[in-house]
């Protein structure tokens, strides 16, 4: 089997799902975060070696406050969650995006996990809140501007290699696989520099229902994918 080493997921559909039981919005993310766990494992199980989630956008802070608040308190209790179970199945996590807007104890969770979990040997998985790849990308480039500035450096000392070792992701290998759940096919701002050469994958299933048969179905299609990087 054929399985990308680096798998990026757009989480959507927990509203939409929600409503369509009759239920709050909040309470689709509730179950989308449990997925998560679920997923992870199935993920690393299946042979990916890194695997990253959109969980919060910069454009998701227009959502109600109170949608807001009650997914900050989810990414609260997963990254306590993590600190256990990270132990038990060997897994690193890490968190891009900018989290400066964060509240200072949830920011002091993040670099916690990531510290307690740097050790780990088994799936990586990533977490991106407060992310946008626009933003990333500006971010990137007014560091990189600051330290060529710094070392008297001119344009040309900026390349694709030393733009990468800005971002959020350098130190992992961009993702060979895209999956968006809920129908939508649209990026949404997401990992707009590390997607260049991704194989896309869409389904209508939204991130509630998506479990490991619907998994191991696009992973299945993945196999099928001839990546040819602009060659014939």
């Amino acid at each position: 089997m054929a399985v990308p080493e680096h798998v990026a997921i757009i989480l959507d559909g927990n509203g939409r799902w929600a409503k369509s039981k009759g239920m709050p919005r909040t309470y689709g993310h509730t179950v989308g975060a449990k997925n998560v766990e679920r997923i992870s494992r199935i993920a690393y199980e299946t042979g990916v070696r890194y695997l990253t989630l959109y969980a919060f956008s910069t454009e998701n802070w227009s959502r109600p406050d109170d949608e807001v608040s009650a997914l900050m308190k989810l990414l609260t209790t997963y990254l306590n969650t993590c600190l256990k179970t990270a132990r038990r199945d060997n897994m690193r996590l890490r968190v891009i995006g900018d989290i400066s807007r964060l509240e200072p104890p949830l920011q002091e969770l993040i670099r916690r996990v990531e510290r307690e979990t740097s050790v780990y040997t088994g799936l990586n998985l990533t977490i991106a809140v407060n992310y946008g790849g626009r933003d990333e990308i500006v971010r990137a480039m007014r560091e990189m501007y600051i330290d060529l500035k710094e070392k008297g450096a001119d344009a040309s000392e900026i390349t694709e290699g030393r733009l990468s070792s800005y971002l959020d992701t350098a130190d992992l290998p961009d993702p060979d696989f895209l999956i968006r759940t809920s129908g939508e096919q649209r990026l949404s701002n997401y990992l707009l520099w590390q997607l260049a050469y991704a194989e896309f994958y869409f389904t209508p299933v939204p991130w509630p229902d998506f479990r490991r048969e619907e998994f191991l179905e696009a992973i299945a299609a993945y196999e099928h994918r001839e990546r040819r990087y602009g060659k014939i």
